[in-house]
């Protein structure tokens, strides 16, 4: 068999293959822009759309969802006993995807156009995505589809998003741009990281640890929800100075399920640590942002900046991304369920840059914060290369116990 033939043996392959890359590749060229515009390395370089919004984009809707469609693409007929994603499926939404993505970094360099035509070639893509898996969930035997329905709607708002920043690049409304980031945050990203946790934690956790009780309350899964969309809705809206009311609860409910799931009897085992580990960060971030939320509305000050927000995305998003890919890619190559010393520094190389980047952004360190910044970047893309030298290759080989896919 070919490389191609095994990189498109599974939707997973594929998928995971080009996020990885486009993950190196989203690091390399925020360092490259952090360095030149605070004068730590070089001069800084005229992009045809603003940095900031470029990372927010890249970030949000160009790294995570290749992750995400991978994993749901294997999921999705799993968890509901459904129909296998067909490979022109998966394999032209991984394509358009991709094309969009570096029609998007060209046009960055050469002029904004380009980065439209991308940006809307990814929503191409992005619509077969969510085509595909609603097709799953209508028509699936299963009967119990809680978590898949709950992320078959953040992926729709995923594509809301998408498309608000595509007019925002038509259009240049402020509105746009502002709605693309808080739906893709907290109506995509955040609801579809914490359903997928909310079904595989336990479930991973059971299959380790010795006489474990698998807590899964739907409950308190949707009063988290209905949380997240109203910190969404009010973050829209530019409340902040009420977050703290609705942030501080669903901090005590992440800290309750950690606690419920196990977090210090997963260090037994690395692999589970590692998903522990991330979801942990949910309920720090979530304290971070009702602390400033707090102070904003007794003094008027923003004094953590966006240090809530990457424990939220270094922290829970990435972290939790690394963790379940490894996993996945471990179970489907057909290797030992076990993660390495390697991988578990490389994880914890995570951790310290969620870290630095938090504390970058404490009053203290207003002095060093650029240098804090490219440090920062600089040990997530070492941490990352290291990840992707050691797992993607896999993706383009055959499994170890001679299995298809």
């Amino acid at each position: 068999m070919t490389v191609w033939n095994y990189i498109s043996a599974a939707p997973h392959r594929c998928l995971f293959l080009i996020g990885a890359l486009q993950g190196i590749l989203t690091l390399l060229w925020w360092v490259f822009d952090l360095s030149g515009r605070y004068a730590v390395v070089g001069t800084a370089f005229n992009w045809s759309i603003a940095p900031i919004w470029a990372h927010v984009f890249l970030m949000i809707y160009g790294f995570f969802p290749f992750f995400i469609f991978g994993f749901l693409f294997t999921t999705y007929p799993n968890w509901m006993n459904g129909e296998k994603v067909k490979p022109r499926g998966y394999l032209s939404t991984c394509v358009l995807m991709l094309c969009g993505v570096l029609l998007f970094y060209i046009g960055l360099a050469v002029g904004k156009e380009l980065s439209i035509v991308g940006v809307a070639v990814m929503l191409i893509g992005w619509s077969l995505a969510v085509y595909v898996l609603l097709r799953i969930l209508f028509t699936a035997a299963a009967q119990d589809k809680r978590h898949a329905k709950v992320i078959s709607i953040a992926l729709l708002m995923g594509w809301l998003g998408l498309t608000a920043y595509l007019l925002w690049l038509v259009t240049g409304n402020p509105f746009m741009i502002d709605f693309s980031n808080h739906i893709g945050v907290w109506f995509f990203l955040v609801p579809i990281v914490l359903t997928v946790s909310h079904r595989m934690i336990p479930f991973f956790s059971s299959r380790v640890l010795d006489n474990y009780v698998m807590v899964r309350p739907f409950w308190l899964l949707w009063l988290m929800i209905a949380f997240i969309v109203v910190h969404g809705g009010m973050q829209l809206m530019e409340i902040r100075g009420y977050l703290w009311m609705v942030d501080i609860p669903l901090a005590l409910c992440a800290f309750y399920l950690s606690y419920r799931w196990g977090w210090v009897r997963s260090f037994r085992v690395k692999l589970l640590a590692v998903l522990h580990i991330s979801f942990v960060w949910f309920a720090i971030s979530m304290v971070l942002y009702g602390l400033q939320s707090f102070i904003y509305m007794q003094s008027g000050k923003v004094i953590l900046g966006l240090a809530p927000l990457h424990a939220l995305t270094i922290g829970f998003f990435t972290s939790m991304i690394l963790a379940m890919v490894s996993r996945v890619t471990l179970g489907h190559s057909g290797r030992p369920l076990e993660l390495d010393q390697f991988t578990w520094i490389l994880f914890l190389g995570f951790q310290a840059t969620a870290v630095l980047r938090i504390i970058a952004d404490a009053p203290l360190a207003a002095t060093i914060m650029p240098q804090l910044y490219v440090i920062a970047g600089l040990i997530w893309l070492f941490s990352f290369v290291l990840w992707a030298v050691k797992y993607v290759p896999i993706y383009w080989k055959p499994r170890v116990d001679g299995k298809q896919g």
